[in-house]
Protein backbone atom coordinates (compact mmCIF):
# COMPACT_ATOMS: atom_id res chain seq x y z
CA UNK A 1 0.00 0.00 0.00
CA UNK A 2 2.13 3.13 -2.05
CA UNK A 3 1.26 5.96 0.50
CA UNK A 4 1.27 9.39 -1.13
CA UNK A 5 1.16 12.79 1.20
CA UNK A 6 -0.92 14.87 -2.05
CA UNK A 7 -3.43 12.18 -2.13
CA UNK A 8 -4.15 11.76 1.52
CA UNK A 9 -4.19 15.98 1.46
CA UNK A 10 -6.31 16.21 -1.53
CA UNK A 11 -8.69 13.32 -0.89
CA UNK A 12 -11.05 14.89 1.23
CA UNK A 13 -11.97 18.09 -0.73
CA UNK A 14 -11.91 16.09 -4.08
CA UNK A 15 -14.40 13.96 -2.52
CA UNK A 16 -16.66 17.08 -1.36
CA UNK A 17 -16.42 18.49 -4.88
CA UNK A 18 -18.04 14.74 -6.18
CA UNK A 19 -20.61 14.61 -3.65
CA UNK A 20 -22.31 17.86 -4.98
CA UNK A 21 -21.69 17.02 -8.53
CA UNK A 22 -22.91 13.17 -8.99
CA UNK A 23 -26.38 11.98 -7.90
CA UNK A 24 -26.11 9.58 -4.35
CA UNK A 25 -29.87 8.16 -4.78
CA UNK A 26 -29.01 5.85 -7.94
CA UNK A 27 -26.48 3.34 -8.78
CA UNK A 28 -23.79 4.64 -10.90
CA UNK A 29 -20.71 3.78 -12.71
CA UNK A 30 -17.26 5.42 -12.65
CA UNK A 31 -13.81 4.95 -14.28
CA UNK A 32 -10.52 6.52 -12.42
CA UNK A 33 -8.24 6.68 -14.51
CA UNK A 34 -4.68 7.06 -13.53
CA UNK A 35 -5.58 6.16 -9.79
CA UNK A 36 -2.43 6.38 -8.87
CA UNK A 37 -2.02 4.69 -5.04
CA UNK A 38 -5.43 3.68 -4.39
CA UNK A 39 -6.27 6.06 -1.88
CA UNK A 40 -8.94 8.12 -3.99
CA UNK A 41 -10.67 5.35 -5.29
CA UNK A 42 -10.94 3.77 -2.03
CA UNK A 43 -11.63 7.01 -0.13
CA UNK A 44 -14.01 8.14 -2.32
CA UNK A 45 -15.76 4.18 -2.27
CA UNK A 46 -16.29 4.58 1.53
CA UNK A 47 -18.86 7.53 1.36
CA UNK A 48 -20.41 6.97 -2.05
CA UNK A 49 -21.94 3.86 -1.58
CA UNK A 50 -24.08 3.46 -4.20
CA UNK A 51 -20.82 3.98 -7.13
CA UNK A 52 -19.50 1.10 -8.42
CA UNK A 53 -16.04 2.22 -8.82
CA UNK A 54 -13.20 0.79 -11.46
CA UNK A 55 -9.52 2.07 -10.86
CA UNK A 56 -7.08 1.95 -13.73
CA UNK A 57 -3.19 2.60 -13.81
CA UNK A 58 -0.34 2.69 -16.22
CA UNK A 59 2.13 2.27 -13.73
CA UNK A 60 2.65 -1.64 -12.73
CA UNK A 61 3.87 -0.71 -8.82
CA UNK A 62 0.60 1.67 -8.87
CA UNK A 63 -1.54 -1.40 -9.76
CA UNK A 64 -0.33 -3.45 -6.83
CA UNK A 65 -0.92 -0.51 -4.36
CA UNK A 66 -4.57 -0.02 -5.70
CA UNK A 67 -5.61 -4.10 -5.08
CA UNK A 68 -3.18 -3.80 -1.60
CA UNK A 69 -6.34 -1.13 -0.87
CA UNK A 70 -8.66 -2.80 -2.17
CA UNK A 71 -7.71 -6.18 -0.09
CA UNK A 72 -7.10 -3.99 2.84
CA UNK A 73 -10.48 -2.13 2.54
CA UNK A 74 -12.81 -5.36 0.95
CA UNK A 75 -14.86 -2.85 -0.50
CA UNK A 76 -17.53 -4.71 -2.57
CA UNK A 77 -17.61 -1.40 -4.79
CA UNK A 78 -14.67 -1.14 -6.07
CA UNK A 79 -13.53 -3.54 -8.97
CA UNK A 80 -10.07 -5.24 -9.27
CA UNK A 81 -7.67 -2.10 -11.09
CA UNK A 82 -6.89 -2.92 -15.05
CA UNK A 83 -4.34 -1.29 -17.02
CA UNK A 84 -4.89 1.62 -18.89
CA UNK A 85 -2.87 3.54 -21.27
CA UNK A 86 -4.82 7.22 -21.61
CA UNK A 87 -2.75 7.63 -24.99
CA UNK A 88 -4.42 4.80 -26.45
CA UNK A 89 -8.30 4.56 -28.12
CA UNK A 90 -10.90 3.88 -25.35
CA UNK A 91 -11.05 0.58 -27.08
CA UNK A 92 -8.08 -0.93 -25.66
CA UNK A 93 -9.41 0.58 -22.23
CA UNK A 94 -9.87 -3.04 -20.38
CA UNK A 95 -13.35 -3.53 -21.83
CA UNK A 96 -15.65 -0.84 -20.96
CA UNK A 97 -17.85 -0.26 -23.08
CA UNK A 98 -19.45 3.26 -25.15
CA UNK A 99 -21.79 4.91 -23.11
CA UNK A 100 -21.90 2.55 -20.38
CA UNK A 101 -20.68 5.50 -16.94
CA UNK A 102 -21.90 8.29 -15.53
CA UNK A 103 -18.76 9.29 -14.06
CA UNK A 104 -15.13 9.54 -15.61
CA UNK A 105 -12.43 10.98 -13.22
CA UNK A 106 -8.98 12.17 -13.88
CA UNK A 107 -6.27 13.67 -10.55
CA UNK A 108 -3.51 14.77 -11.27
CA UNK A 109 -2.49 13.14 -14.80
CA UNK A 110 -2.43 16.25 -17.40
CA UNK A 111 0.61 17.88 -15.97
CA UNK A 112 2.62 14.87 -15.57
CA UNK A 113 1.71 13.20 -19.13
CA UNK A 114 2.50 13.64 -22.59
CA UNK A 115 -0.40 15.71 -24.38
CA UNK A 116 -1.23 12.33 -26.12
CA UNK A 117 -2.80 11.31 -22.65
CA UNK A 118 -5.00 14.29 -22.04
CA UNK A 119 -6.14 14.03 -25.94
CA UNK A 120 -6.91 10.45 -24.74
CA UNK A 121 -9.21 11.15 -21.82
CA UNK A 122 -11.33 13.32 -23.63
CA UNK A 123 -12.11 11.64 -26.37
CA UNK A 124 -12.48 8.24 -24.70
CA UNK A 125 -14.35 9.96 -21.98
CA UNK A 126 -16.70 11.21 -24.82
CA UNK A 127 -17.40 7.59 -25.93
CA UNK A 128 -17.36 6.05 -22.88
CA UNK A 129 -19.91 8.77 -21.11
CA UNK A 130 -23.60 8.27 -20.97
CA UNK A 131 -25.15 11.16 -22.15
CA UNK A 132 -25.38 14.08 -19.46
CA UNK A 133 -22.45 11.83 -17.86
CA UNK A 134 -19.48 13.84 -15.87
CA UNK A 135 -15.81 14.24 -16.26
CA UNK A 136 -14.09 15.53 -13.15
CA UNK A 137 -10.49 16.42 -13.53
CA UNK A 138 -7.96 17.93 -10.79
CA UNK A 139 -4.73 19.64 -10.44
CA UNK A 140 -2.87 22.58 -11.63
CA UNK A 141 -3.96 24.78 -14.48
CA UNK A 142 -2.98 27.88 -16.53
CA UNK A 143 -5.93 30.27 -17.01
CA UNK A 144 -6.03 32.42 -20.19
CA UNK A 145 -2.13 31.56 -20.65
CA UNK A 146 -1.85 32.88 -17.02
CA UNK A 147 -0.09 30.56 -14.46
CA UNK A 148 -0.32 31.61 -10.65
CA UNK A 149 1.06 31.83 -8.20
CA UNK A 150 4.80 31.84 -8.00
CA UNK A 151 4.88 28.15 -6.87
CA UNK A 152 3.04 27.27 -9.94
CA UNK A 153 5.02 28.72 -12.23
CA UNK A 154 8.47 26.83 -10.75
CA UNK A 155 6.22 23.92 -10.54
CA UNK A 156 5.24 23.90 -14.22
CA UNK A 157 9.23 24.82 -15.08
CA UNK A 158 10.85 21.94 -12.52
CA UNK A 159 7.66 19.74 -15.00
CA UNK A 160 9.61 20.56 -18.04
CA UNK A 161 12.74 20.09 -17.09
CA UNK A 162 12.18 16.51 -15.70
CA UNK A 163 10.38 16.07 -19.40
CA UNK A 164 9.53 18.50 -22.17
CA UNK A 165 5.80 16.48 -22.94
CA UNK A 166 5.20 17.69 -19.40
CA UNK A 167 3.93 20.70 -17.85
CA UNK A 168 0.72 23.07 -16.53
CA UNK A 169 -2.00 22.84 -19.58
CA UNK A 170 -4.15 25.95 -20.13
CA UNK A 171 -7.87 25.33 -19.06
CA UNK A 172 -9.13 27.03 -22.63
CA UNK A 173 -6.86 24.77 -24.57
CA UNK A 174 -8.63 21.82 -22.17
CA UNK A 175 -11.90 22.87 -22.85
CA UNK A 176 -11.37 23.26 -26.77
CA UNK A 177 -10.17 19.63 -26.75
CA UNK A 178 -13.01 18.34 -24.79
CA UNK A 179 -15.58 20.34 -26.71
CA UNK A 180 -14.47 18.24 -30.07
CA UNK A 181 -15.39 15.00 -28.32
CA UNK A 182 -18.79 16.17 -26.84
CA UNK A 183 -17.50 17.56 -23.83
CA UNK A 184 -18.47 21.03 -22.15
CA UNK A 185 -16.71 22.85 -19.53
CA UNK A 186 -19.73 23.32 -17.15
CA UNK A 187 -18.17 24.24 -13.71
CA UNK A 188 -14.59 25.37 -12.04
CA UNK A 189 -14.23 24.79 -8.39
CA UNK A 190 -11.09 26.51 -6.67
CA UNK A 191 -9.59 23.61 -4.64
CA UNK A 192 -6.58 23.99 -2.13
CA UNK A 193 -2.77 24.31 -2.81
CA UNK A 194 -3.50 26.76 -5.89
CA UNK A 195 -5.58 23.34 -7.32
CA UNK A 196 -8.59 23.18 -9.31
CA UNK A 197 -11.37 20.52 -10.49
CA UNK A 198 -12.62 20.60 -13.64
CA UNK A 199 -16.22 19.38 -14.35
CA UNK A 200 -16.46 18.75 -17.69
CA UNK A 201 -20.37 17.00 -18.78
CA UNK A 202 -21.30 14.75 -22.04
CA UNK A 203 -23.99 16.73 -24.18
CA UNK A 204 -24.84 15.36 -27.63
CA UNK A 205 -23.08 16.58 -30.63
CA UNK A 206 -25.45 18.20 -32.70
Amino acid sequence: MLNAAAAERNKGPILAVLRDCVSTDRPLQALEISSGTGQHVTHFAQTLRNICWQPSEYDRKSLASIEAYRAHYRLANVRPAIYLDASMPCDHWGGIQPESLDLVLNINMIHISPMACTEGLFKGAGVILKPQGVLLTYGPYAMNGQITPQSNIDFDYSLRQRNPEWGLRDISHLSSIAQKSGLFLEKIVDMPANNKCLLFRKESLV
